[in-house]
């Protein structure tokens, strides 16, 4: 079994910064691409950015420029730093992760989530 863990959320105002972390633990072998993905009210949960294994990353045309993804694959730990951040990036934010079994099986596994909420 596998356990996501963000931390980082919290409140902020207009143009400030926040870093979003996640930390995986469990049976963990690999993991393959990492990403954040984010839930505000009434819409359904978008894709911001992820990251694969070898670094390469994608990003949601709304964050290009302000929002940068990153991993720590030594520690099984996925960063998203925020910067610039307005009101329209209030919402609560998801780690997910493609952990393979030590079959080759792969299966996606959520976090939590931590609330960001940027204020006018």
């Amino acid at each position: 079994q596998v356990q996501l863990v963000e931390s980082g959320g919290g409140l902020v105002q207009v143009g400030g910064s926040l870093r979003l972390s996640c930390v995986a633990s469990g049976t963990i072998f690999s993991i393959n691409t990492m990403g954040w993905y984010r839930q505000a009210p009434g819409k359904q949960r978008e894709l911001v950015a992820d990251i694969t294994s070898g670094g390469r990353t994608n990003y949601a045309d709304s964050v290009k420029g302000r929002f940068t993804i990153s991993r720590d694959n030594a520690k099984n730990t996925v960063y998203l730093q925020m910067n610039s951040l307005k009101p329209e990036d209030t919402a609560v934010y998801y780690c997910k992760a493609d952990v393979p079994n030590r079959y080759g099986t792969s299966r996606f596994y959520w976090g939590q989530g931590t609330q960001v909420t940027v204020s006018s």
